[in-house]
């Protein structure tokens, strides 16, 4: 009895004969470039998500200096150097102050205010092209890798066909395995997609928002350039939105013993 188990101790464990990697090594060098080509698309994406997000939540802190530095300088100039130099803001400061410069020099009778909205509306569309880098890579991602997948599983199936009619036998027991190896790549194929078709909504409804707020302040640029400075969005800081709040909250408190006075004055 020792000895058996002992022998049953040293016996090898029953290989898996439908495991993955099984799987890949019949599909042969088709299978592995199938899905190479799905890992590099998966990287591909997750890479352009995280660079995406960081670039867009720099530009939306930006917007924060925006609206409590620049519009309290003197000057467009001063202003700007309030700015990050690279920043998406910084560009259309800059140029503004550059079309508004060349409009002093132009011997044509065009308006002051067309030719800054068109020098305007041509940063932003710089702008808005910089920002959709990257994301028909998602776009296609999500299209195609459901398909790339399919490619391995028909191959894969094909293949097993192909072994089965060798083998001669056509029970469920030589069907099911080799045919539910093949169904792995389309799996695959969906995991790459999903998580793509999810990363490009998201950055593109984040990109519509930060155009949102591009297009307003180019806007109020483009009124305290052609007004010389006389038109601009008004600003509230910190302290002050906290001190009218105090006196709001201070002035029923004030009224309220000068009305109570009234009414005992009124009684005597």
């Amino acid at each position: 009895m020792l000895t058996n188990l002992i022998a049953a101790v040293g016996e090898e464990a029953p290989k898996n004969q439908f495991g993955f990697i099984e799987a890949m090594n019949q599909g042969g060098f088709v299978a592995w470039s199938i899905f190479g080509v799905l890992v590099i698309m998966s990287v591909g994406s997750f890479y352009i998500l995280i660079t995406k997000l960081l670039e867009q939540n720099k530009i939306l802190r930006q917007y924060q200096g925006v609206r409590t530095n620049f519009w309290r300088a003197n000057s467009l100039s001063e202003g700007a150097t309030k700015l990050d130099k690279n920043s998406a803001w910084r560009q259309l400061v800059d140029d503004g102050l550059a079309a508004a410069s060349q409009h002093k020099k132009m011997t044509d009778s065009l308006e002051a205010h067309d030719w800054l909205h068109g020098s305007l509306a041509r940063s932003e569309s710089a702008i808005a092209a910089k920002l959709a880098g990257g994301l028909p890579f998602l776009a296609s991602v999500g299209a195609t890798s459901p398909f790339i997948g399919l490619l391995g599983t028909v191959i894969g199936i094909y293949r097993a066909l192909i072994k089965i009619g060798m083998a001669g036998s056509a029970s469920i027991d030589a069907v099911a395995g080799p045919v539910g190896e093949a169904l792995i790549m389309t799996a695959i194929g969906l995991l790459v997609a999903v998580p793509a078709v999810l990363a490009y909504n998201w950055l593109q409804s984040r990109n519509k928002r930060i155009l949102a707020m591009l297009s307003g302040f180019s806007t109020d640029l483009q009124a305290y350039i052609t007004s010389d400075g006389q038109i601009r969005p008004q600003t509230m800081s910190k302290t002050s939105t906290q001190a009218a709040g105090t006196a709001a909250k201070t002035a029923p408190a004030a009224a309220k013993p000068a009305g109570s006075a009234t009414t005992t004055t009124a009684k005597k």
